[in-house]
């Protein structure tokens, strides 16, 4: 199911704000754009994936 389907005023924001990151000059350091491919990324299923400490030091299990 695609998010339009789900949600589509979810949807609607987020192309919104697409729009409006496209479009204008952001002057805050900490709203720079996201590249492509971290977007990708994010968006992938690694982000099921929840890791909380370091590496063979894992707080649970």
């Amino acid at each position: 199911m695609s998010l339009k389907s789900v949600d589509p005023e979810i949807f609607k924001a987020i192309e919104h704000e697409r729009e409006r990151q496209s479009t204008g000059l952001e002057m805050i350091a900490s709203e720079n754009y996201t590249s492509a491919a971290v977007m990708e990324a994010q968006g992938s299923v690694l982000t099921n994936k929840y890791a909380e400490g370091y590496p063979r030091k894992r707080y649970y299990g």
